[in-house]
């Protein structure tokens, strides 16, 4: 399947754009999106941490994705 991943604030740096097209298994789940998404963009590693948001919500890694999901990175925030 593919799918469309949103990126924001430093991931969006990460992947030099608004956001990526992948190609995933059709049970894909948000742990095997992280591991495509850190194999081709190695910089999301060293991030201290990062969120997937599947539909508006935060996603655990045994969520599975569809082709149709609204897909978005979440880093970390900082504030002052």
């Amino acid at each position: 399947m593919n799918i469309k991943v949103l990126a924001f604030g430093i991931s969006k740096e990460i992947f030099g754009r608004s956001s990526v097209n992948l190609e995933l298994a059709n049970d894909a789940t948000v742990y095997n999106l992280k591991y495509v998404l850190e194999h081709q963009y190695p910089r999301l590693k060293q991030l201290a941490s990062y969120m997937i948001a599947v539909n508006n919500e935060y996603a655990l890694p045994g969520d599975t994705i569809h082709e149709r999901d609204e897909i978005a990175i979440i880093p970390p925030v900082s504030g002052g």
